[in-house]
């Protein structure tokens, strides 16, 4: 799965639920809650003041060392 900055956060994590980890060392510590779940990679990093496009790298990067 590639992620994009439209990739809403509950497909991701049901998809890859290693992309936790990720998600939180960039400053989504609530990626679990219910409202996250239906936001997009680029609307939760304009909520928590974060670099989408550096969230984003990470993600797919991380996918690609795993597969």
């Amino acid at each position: 799965m590639k992620v994009t900055k439209d990739t809403i956060i509950g497909d991701l994590l049901r998809e890859r639920p290693q992309a936790v980890g990720t998600l939180m060392s960039y400053g989504m510590g609530c990626v679990m809650c219910p409202a996250s779940q239906m936001e997009s990679i680029q609307e939760a990093a304009m909520v928590h003041g974060l670099d989408a496009d550096g969230l984003i790298e990470a993600l797919n990067q991380q996918d690609a060392e795993t597969n």
